[in-house]
Formats: structure tokens, C-alpha cells, sequence
């Protein structure tokens, strides 16, 4: 029986996170399954345990570097006979919105920083906790999971597309540094996503404007350029088949579309 390497995903307590680790688990795969909430974690463990995979809840917050190593000791311990971290997703983020001008401290909180700790430098330091080792065993997978909004702007969220481009552009830096080492590392950048994310996004929509959630989330499906909203399912499928390849520095920018019509591209493919 081939031996299946160990993942870890962050922020997968809920949405895309959670449904990245149920996909890595229904291919086989043990994974840690890290957030800030050890109880929505341990749902998940559940869930995956459930249908008879491998997982290990672990409370991790990216923005304590402390917690990368006490954190994740239980569930190391629990997974030891599946050796180190071989697969790394880094998916835990934050987005809050508001106008440019205001997400610095006249908000009271700075946006920028915030977003910042978690969105980029979450992402930086469990890179730099579980690379080396992967550099030193010759393989190692990581996907960042970055946004659209690595790729682009949107109004009124400054601080979450600085983060995110700037997750976009450490990514293709380091993606160029690992090559030849056995280390891959790619980008999944998804439209709006149906997820928790978005339908908070959604609520404060409704709360400053009065329109309806159903409107609401028709205005934001359509702009996505497949028009539909990503489902967080294709983002782990795409995640998974990264993790399985040995592509490296490419970003999969996914665009929403998918039932639409048969042939809808529902991935556009870029070099990082």
C-alpha cells in the first residue's frame, strides 16, 4: 500500500478550509486540520473520521508563532507513523472591509496590519516552519491560498487585496527559489467563494444598503467572470491536484461558471 504523505491545512475549522481537508482525506490522505477554534476542528476530524480517513484536530493561530509549535504537538504525536509534514495548505485568512482611507487607525483598528499578521505573514511563518525540512527530505508540497484579489482591486477592501497581493507576490518568489529542490509551491486564486467568508460579506452588504441576501449574492455571483459563485468543493478538488502534481510557481485563478454549460472554464491557468 502506498504511503500517503502527512497535510496540514490551516483554517480548516469551516469553508474552504474544511473542505480541502475532507477532499485530501477521501484521497487517502492523513491530515492535520488547524484553526483557531479546536472545537470546529475536531467536527471536521470527525466528519473525516466518519467516513473512515485520518485526521487530527489542532488548535494553530498563524498569527502566534508559539502556537506553530505547541499547537500542532498532540496532533504530530497522534499522526507520527505518517512521518513529517510533506504537504503544507496554507488557507487561514481574514477580510473585512471599509473605505481605503479609513482601514488605517481612524478606524480604530489598522486594517492593514491586521490583515497583514494573518493573510501574508500566517502563511510566511508556517512556510518557514516546515520548508526547511522538505528542502532537507528533497519533497514537499505547498499551496497558498491566495484570492482574486492577489490579482486584482476591489473597492473598499484595500487591506485584504494589499494582503493577499502580497501573499501573491512572496509566493512566486519563493515558488522561483524552490526549484530543483523537490519543493513545489502554487497559488489557488478564487473569485467569490459560497462560503462562510462570503456570506459575511453578503450580511454587511445588506446591513449598509438594505437590499435583499438573495440580490445580494447574485450581484456578487455575477462578478465573477463565469458568472456563478465558486464552490468551495472545486477549490479542494484543484488544491488536491496540485498537491498531486509536481507543478510549481502556478497560479490557478478560478473563475465561477461551473454547470453552467459543459465546456465552461472554470480554471485560468497563469505562471507565477
Amino acid at each position: 500500500m502506498t504511503k500517503h504523505p502527512l497535510a496540514l491545512v490551516t483554517g480548516a475549522g469551516r469553508g474552504i478550509g474544511a473542505a480541502i481537508a475532507l477532499r485530501l482525506a477521501r484521497a487517502g490522505v492523513p491530515v492535520i486540520c488547524a484553526a483557531r477554534s479546536l472545537e470546529s476542528c475536531t467536527e471536521v476530524a470527525d466528519a473525516i473520521r466518519a467516513e473512515g480517513g485520518r485526521a487530527f484536530p489542532a488548535y494553530l493561530d498563524v498569527t502566534d508563532p508559539e502556537t506553530i509549535q505547541s499547537g500542532l504537538e498532540d496532533a504530530l504525536a497522534d499522526a507520527r507513523d505518517a512521518g513529517p509534514i510533506a504537504w503544507l495548505v496554507n488557507n487561514a485568512g481574514i477580510a473585512e472591509t471599509a473605505p481605503f482611507l479609513r482601514h488605517g487607525r481612524a478606524s480604530g483598528t489598522d486594517l492593514y496590519e491586521k490583515h497583514m499578521r494573518v493573510n501574508f505573514h500566517g502563511a510566511r511563518r508556517l512556510i518557514e516552519a516546515f520548508a526547511p525540512g522538505m528542502i532537507e527530505r528533497k519533497h514537499g508540497r505547498i499551496v497558498n491560498i491566495a484570492s482574486s484579489a492577489g490579482l486584482r482591486g476591489y473597492p473598499y477592501a484595500a487591506a485584504y487585496v494589499a494582503s493577499k497581493h502580497a501573499l501573491v507576490g512572496y509566493s512566486r518568489c519563493a515558488a522561483a527559489e524552490l526549484v530543483r529542490t523537490g519543493v513545489t509551491l502554487n497559488l489557488v486564486c478564487p473569485h467569490y467563494v459560497e462560503s462562510p467568508m462570503t456570506d459575511q460579506t453578503v450580511a454587511r452588504i445588506v446591513g449598509k444598503t438594505g437590499k435583499g441576501e438573495a440580490e445580494t449574492r447574485a450581484f456578487l455571483a455575477a462578478q465573477n467572470p463565469g458568472g456563478t459563485l465558486v464552490t468551495a468543493e472545486e477549490v479542494a478538488d484543484v488544491v488536491l491536484g496540485l498537491l498531486q502534481s509536481g507543478a510549481n510557481g502556478r497560479i490557478a485563478e478560478l473563475v465561477g461558471g461551473k454547470g453552467r454549460r459543459p465546456d465552461a472554464e472554470t480554471v485560468v491557468w497563469h505562471d507565477a
